[in-house]
């Protein structure tokens, strides 16, 4: 979950037709030329362990809500849970289809959540994450050593080989070029902030050729309407900071409404998950197993409020997603 800043001494919690898909130049370690070998060999479990939640804290020069009053966020109220644990469990599609995110970016290593979209291709899958868990909105820089661990709560291990279902590594990263040349965590980022990973084989072996959606037994198709302000979303993640450790799926349920400072541009949640639950998906249908359907993510919160914050799928959204859903390899910005 990403930080924002709302005035010079306060900081905030982070978190139509369209132009074809643009390739962003594969430099070495574009994702697509990483080795699943490589990636595994990266995450050594003392690099596991060590990984931070990916929050920040700008300062109001860089241009987040220089005028915004603190306090402020857009409350929803109400919220029937703002933070508990999941009911994890092996026969449970959520638990199943929701996990940790591992990646490097800047010099440093760092986790985030996400959780299985529909792709009915054979031999790939997509996970869908923040934005800022693929790519970095200040420079444009894209994750590498990508890695999706899913389940993670029932065997909260460090490595692949212990996880109930093993570790699947990014063939291809997908964001919206938008979030990528913002230049700050600002409005135009916190309302693009969605990105997908394309993974192929995967499991516990490092020579797995296993199917994502067929190993969990399922997948959360994406649904771009927009949700009407006080209906129930549940926000799923691992959040690690704070009084979170990282190892428990965490939820929280309520009613949606808005976020002010960004002039209702974003969703609003009463929630107090925390950094490490970045991308984590807002459901609908809950109950229905992988009947639920994806409609937000975690993606930033204000200090001393406790609020969620996640953009409005839309569109373009939807043409991100195509994207990620046609693509096998390479770091990729839609349009």
């Amino acid at each position: 979950m990403r930080f924002r800043v709302v005035a010079p001494i306060t900081t905030l919690l982070l978190l139509t037709l369209l132009p074809a898909a643009t390739a962003v130049a594969a430099g070495p370690q574009a994702a697509g030329s990483q080795s699943r070998a490589h990636v595994l060999a990266y995450w050594t479990p003392a690099r596991m362990q060590a990984a931070r939640p990916r929050d920040f804290a700008f300062d109001s020069v860089r241009g987040f809500h220089p005028d915004a009053k603190p306090g402020g966020g857009g409350s929803t109220g109400g919220g029937t849970v703002t933070g508990a644990s999941w009911p994890a469990s092996a026969s449970d599609p959520i638990t199943r289809a929701t996990g940790r995110v591992l990646f490097s970016m800047g010099g440093g290593d760092w986790i985030c959540s996400g959780s299985v979209a529909t792709d009915t291709r054979s031999g790939f899958s997509t996970v869908l994450t923040a934005g800022h868990c693929v790519v970095d909105s200040d420079t444009g820089e894209f994750a590498t050593n990508w890695m999706f661990i899913p389940a993670f709560d029932l065997a909260p291990t460090y490595t692949c080989a212990s996880a109930t279902y093993g570790c699947w590594t990014a063939t291809a990263l997908v964001a919206r070029r938008e979030f990528a040349t913002a230049g700050a965590f600002n409005d135009t980022a916190v309302t693009h902030d969605w990105g997908f990973a394309v993974v192929a084989g995967g499991g516990k072996q490092s020579n797995s050729t296993a199917q994502l959606d067929t190993t969990v037994g399922g997948t959360f198709a994406l649904d771009a309407t927009t949700a009407a302000a006080g209906s129930t979303l549940t926000a799923l993640g691992y959040p690690a900071a704070g009084k979170y450790h990282g190892k428990d799926l965490t939820y929280c349920q309520g009613p949606v409404g808005r976020d002010a400072q960004t002039a209702n541009l974003t969703y609003s949640l009463a929630c107090d998950m925390t950094g490490g639950s970045s991308g984590g998906p807002w459901v609908s249908n809950v109950s229905a197993g992988y009947g639920a359907t994806l409609r937000s993510l975690n993606s930033y919160g204000y200090s001393g409020i406790r609020n969620m914050y996640g953009p409005i799928f839309n569109a373009e959204t939807t043409a991100t997603y195509t994207a990620a859903k046609g693509a096998t390899n390479g770091d990729i910005l839609v349009p």
